[in-house]
């Protein structure tokens, strides 16, 4: 108990005897200083009293996928600052490759009793992917708000950038430059915004009197590695220009021009999605559709905050509109 004290204590920068008040739930302290300390009990894994249980925590979960793609570290400081401006706190939750699941991390913040979560990405972008822990949030009535994809019989908001838009800027920004035979390289199947993407794509062909063929999309993972390798399939089918779902997807399908011996953009053009840090900085600068992150992920924290509050009124999902960013990765196919 007396190392408890004096953790919580030096957390917080206030004396033991403070702390102790709060802890017996004794007068004398303001309600700032008594949010604090709960707080700080939360956040260093300490069981609050059993008197004290009942108040959920000023503690709100984030929950990211990944911290390798630039866009995902970008969402959290946007939406750890607006969550701290509201007297919030983010709790952090990364996945990882065979760490924490992001149903055990839903475990955990039930037992912080978090006001929140907020999922930046992840497993409810994945329609073949268990909801199970999500539908857990909702039977214990948390506030939860989706970044960039609903899911189907939750009633949670949703902030999401619009993925039609974003594919047909990309796609007649490249026919305007006069590419023709124009491949995709996206996410897995039953990724959400990956489907969105490709139905765009499919219409906006048709729109120009053309079509997608299959052979023009390929499946990857997230990240490098996964675009170089389909990007180096579209290669071999004989596209000029590629439209990527990620900015890392994006790199490797310039890597991928390269390995084949071929100039980006000379030979190939390529686009990316989310412009995300560092892009200006690649060689060539790439060419992206800009996602706004900072408008998305305020309007995230707005959501959950009227949640929080009980004067939510559902909005179904908000679609943020794009913004293609051309660069140096994009110019005419060449002659013949």
């Amino acid at each position: 108990m007396t190392r408890r004290l004096a953790h919580v204590a030096k957390k917080v920068g206030v004396s033991e005897a403070t702390v102790s008040r709060v802890l017996n739930g004794r007068p004398g302290v303001s309600e700032a200083t008594r949010q604090s300390v709960l707080t700080a009990l939360d956040v260093l894994g300490y069981e609050r009293p059993t008197q004290l249980r009942g108040e959920r925590a000023r503690l709100v979960g984030l929950v990211l996928p990944e911290l390798q793609n630039p866009i995902f570290p970008a969402f959290a400081e946007v939406i750890g600052g607006a969550l701290a401006q509201q007297g919030l706190t983010p709790v952090l939750c990364t996945q990882t490759r065979g760490g924490v699941s992001e149903a055990d991390y839903v475990d955990l913040l039930l037992q912080q009793q978090v006001s929140g979560v907020v999922f930046a990405g992840g497993l409810f972008a994945e329609a073949d992917a268990s909801h199970e822990h999500y539908h857990r949030l909702a039977e214990r009535n948390i506030p939860v708000v989706f970044v960039n994809a609903p899911v189907a019989g939750l009633d949670f908001p949703c902030v999401a950038c619009d993925d039609a838009v974003a594919v047909e800027q990309a796609w007649r920004h490249l026919a305007s430059l006069g590419h023709e035979r124009i491949g995709l390289v996206l996410g897995p199947a039953d990724h959400v915004p990956s489907q969105r993407k490709l139905a765009a794509a499919r219409k906006v062909a048709q729109d120009e009197g053309g079509r997608l063929p299959d052979a023009f999309v390929e499946r990857a993972i997230f990240s490098l590695e996964g675009g170089q390798a389909a990007a180096a399939r579209l290669l071999g089918q004989g596209v000029t220009g590629i439209v990527c779902g990620s900015d890392p997807l994006a790199l490797g399908a310039v890597r991928a021009a390269r390995r084949k011996g071929l100039s980006v953009p000379a030979d190939v053009s390529v686009v990316g999605f989310d412009d995300s840090a560092f892009m200006t900085c690649t060689e060539p600068p790439l060419s992206t559709v800009r996602q706004p992150i900072e408008a998305m992920g305020r309007a995230a924290v707005d959501l959950l905050c009227a949640q929080i509050r009980g004067s939510q009124a559902h909005p179904g999902e908000l679609l943020f509109e794009p913004e293609l960013v051309v660069r140096g990765s994009t110019a005419p196919p060449r002659a013949g």
